[in-house]
């Protein structure tokens, strides 16, 4: 079964400039999530996935990665380490927000495990549109009907 990328992130040195950059840049509109400085990306459109702006912490370097959507992280990160990967943040659950995972891929690429369906939600069948009933057109009549009055 896929699974579908529904997230991205970029983390930098400084959390303020990286969200003016960026919103400025792209017109995204960045919701504040101040308790994890960060912010919710929100693109504006109906195409691609929305993400987030973050900060790390002073020691630890940049980065930009994507997160994919897996029913299981962590058979997803099991399964990625015996492929290769390495653990970067081991499946960690953050309250009433989100479960993840980030692992490097064997040539070092940051990947993010997010926990969720990998199904998309079935569609309701949409009602067929009702036709309008048809108007029985009364059938013409040769000869019949009323009479033409002439005059006299």
């Amino acid at each position: 079964m896929g699974a579908a990328v529904v997230h991205f992130e970029v983390n930098a040195g400084d959390f303020k400039r990286a969200k003016d950059f960026f919103s400025n840049l792209f017109d995204w509109k960045i919701q504040d999530v101040p308790s994890i400085n960060y912010g919710m990306v929100d693109t504006g459109l109906k195409m691609g996935i929305n993400g987030g702006v973050g900060q790390v912490d002073a020691d630890k370097p940049t980065f930009v990665t994507f997160y994919v959507q897996v029913e299981d992280p962590q058979r997803y990160l099991d399964k990625a380490v015996s492929l290769g990967a390495k653990v970067v943040v081991p499946v960690t659950e953050v309250p009433d927000m989100v479960t993840y995972a980030l692992f490097t891929d064997p040539d070092g690429c940051l990947v993010g495990l997010v926990k969720g369906p990998q199904t998309a939600p079935e569609e309701k069948p949409k009602p067929k549109p009702r036709k309008a009933a048809a108007r029985k057109k009364p059938k013409a009549t040769k000869g019949k009907g009323r009479k033409k009055r002439g005059r006299k």
